[in-house]
């Protein structure tokens, strides 16, 4: 009974880890140095068809050939960033999972905190404006009542219902 129960958890382990394979073996170097350049590259390039995964997590044919294509421009002598630059270059900017720094990422990068500043500033002020007008109505600006109002009021007041 214990035999079956930790090869079925082994076997919920190994279906859950798909992604982790992603990488075939007929795609890692003989070099372990350059397959973890590869390794480390391809986790910052995006594929372009599953969009929210890296090439080195992704099982698309289009991953397999990005992949296969930092291998070989690894086995030619590139740096990392020359990599990177090339698949930049081909595929657009797009590519990275991280959007690099630049002048036309600034809005990328500044448009979050600066809708959560301006947020903040229109919720502090719509909140001091109400706190305002409240002090307002009940503030000294609330005349008294007239004596005729007064008695009217008295008036109801005492009525049975």
């Amino acid at each position: 009974m214990k035999l079956k129960f930790v090869l079925a958890l082994l076997s919920c382990i190994l279906m859950g880890s798909g992604i982790a394979f992603a990488v075939n073996p007929d795609e890692v170097l003989k070099d372990p140095v350059l397959e973890g350049r590869a390794r480390e590259i391809s986790k910052v390039v995006r594929c372009v068809v599953c969009q929210n995964q890296s090439i080195d997590d992704s099982n698309a044919k289009l991953a397999k050939d990005l992949r296969l294509l930092v291998r070989e421009r690894l086995v030619e002598g590139d740096s990392d960033s020359e990599v990177l630059d090339y698949l930049v270059a081909r595929y657009g900017e797009f590519v990275l999972l991280k959007p690099r720094f630049a002048f036309h990422t600034l809005f990328l990068w500044a448009g979050g905190p600066l809708v959560l500043v301006l947020g903040g500033f229109f919720l502090w002020r719509t909140a001091r404006k109400k706190k305002g007008a409240s002090q307002n109505k009940a503030g000294s600006a609330v005349k008294p009542l007239t004596a005729e109002e007064q008695a009217e009021l008295d008036k109801l007041m005492s009525t049975p219902k």
